[in-house]
């Protein structure tokens, strides 16, 4: 596609939907924006707020529409597949917002309906856009790690964010809400070396007395086909006032000729104040105590939003109006990353080790 005035259908009015919206209104190449939601007043609400052509509460209707050129998807994880397909069937390349699908069998769907249309669809691993580690994977594909032999990687957040998931997402685990952003970082920083093998273990506490059946932290050794082993860890089950607004994450990646540590704690910049400082991801919800920059998404600052999710809706739009390369996670990799994910699950409910199909 090279046009100089790209029409985006943004299927999902919620958070996400609200972000990439307003990010993609403000690209010169962008002309027109349909936002759809299943309840109309939400998606009317985002049109008004982000001063965009129009709305519907019916996701076919819009994404049929001529000034339609390709489609973000932005509803809850358990809803992708259907608008996806949509889209794709009627050849217009599709973001959409991370996991790829909650199921192997709606990623199976999505990506037969791509081949057969020949129709290119991203996943928004926007974690990927975090200078840090695009800048790891240029050393890593350099080669000055030599073999990556192992890496380890933990991410710890408040459960006042998680239970803002579960209210969109009931059940979802921190592996499905959190930990598959890691995933997606180290196979993508080990690509090439496919994980063949999951052994993972998990703990139950504050969420399960809050009336959701899910893991506090879980603990992960995934195997890759050369022998190479990585560590991973959760936790978004941290008291509700832990100063982040996101993921306090550390990756370690280990080779035969060096190492990269990264560390993103945030506690390198932190703000106190009496006032109280608006959580940006939990309604009503502010701490005293903040490690600024910690929102995984980005942050505004002199009325613009900055970040991970907006330098990776540029990519994608530039990517389509120009040609230019693009390294939003393709469907392949999603489809790994969720296998692995979901792996990590099965072996926290059964005991037992996880083998994955090439």
């Amino acid at each position: 596609m090279t046009t100089d005035t790209l029409g985006l259908a943004v299927i999902g009015s919620g958070r996400m939907g609200l972000r990439r919206s307003g990010l993609a209104a403000a690209h010169p190449c962008v002309g027109y924006i349909a936002v759809t939601d299943l309840e109309r007043d939400r998606a009317k609400a985002l049109a008004e707020k982000n001063g965009l052509a129009s709305y519907s509460d019916d996701n076919l209707e819009v994404i049929k529409r001529p000034e339609v050129d390709a489609v973000i998807v932005s509803t809850s994880e358990r809803q992708h597949a259907e608008p996806a397909v949509q889209a794709i069937e009627l050849g217009k390349p599709v973001l959409i917002e991370k996991p790829l699908a909650m199921t192997l069998d709606d990623a199976d769907l999505i990506i037969a309906a791509a081949k057969a249309n020949n129709v290119e669809v991203r996943v928004a691993y926007s974690r990927r856009f975090k200078r840090s580690y695009f800048v790891a994977k240029e050393q890593i594909a350099q080669g000055r790690l030599g073999q990556v032999v192992g890496a380890s990687t933990r991410a710890y957040n408040s459960r006042a964010q998680h239970m803002q998931v579960f209210a969109r997402s009931p059940g979802a685990s921190g592996v499905m809400a959190g930990l598959t952003y890691y995933v997606d970082i180290l196979c993508w920083f080990m690509a090439g070396n496919p994980p063949v093998e999951v052994i993972a273990r998990g703990q139950k506490g504050a969420f399960k007395a809050a009336g959701q059946d899910v893991d506090d932290v879980t603990w992960a050794i995934v195997t890759h086909a050369d022998g190479a082993v990585v560590n991973y860890g959760i936790d978004y089950a941290l008291p509700a006032n832990y100063p982040v607004f996101g993921p306090a994450e550390r990756v370690e990646v280990l080779g035969t000729d060096g190492v990269i540590l990264i560390d993103h704690d945030h506690k390198d910049h932190i703000l106190y104040s009496d006032h109280g400082v608006q959580h940006n991801y939990v309604p009503g919800h502010s701490v005293n105590l903040a490690f600024m920059g910690s929102s995984s998404s980005g942050d505004w600052a002199q009325g613009e939003f900055w970040g991970p999710v907006e330098a990776e809706t540029r990519t994608w739009i530039d990517h389509l109006v120009t040609g230019r390369g693009c390294n939003v996670a393709t469907l392949e990799e999603a489809r790994t990353t969720l296998a692995v994910t979901l792996a990590i699950e099965e072996s926290v409910r059964t005991g037992n080790p996880v083998r994955l199909s090439a």
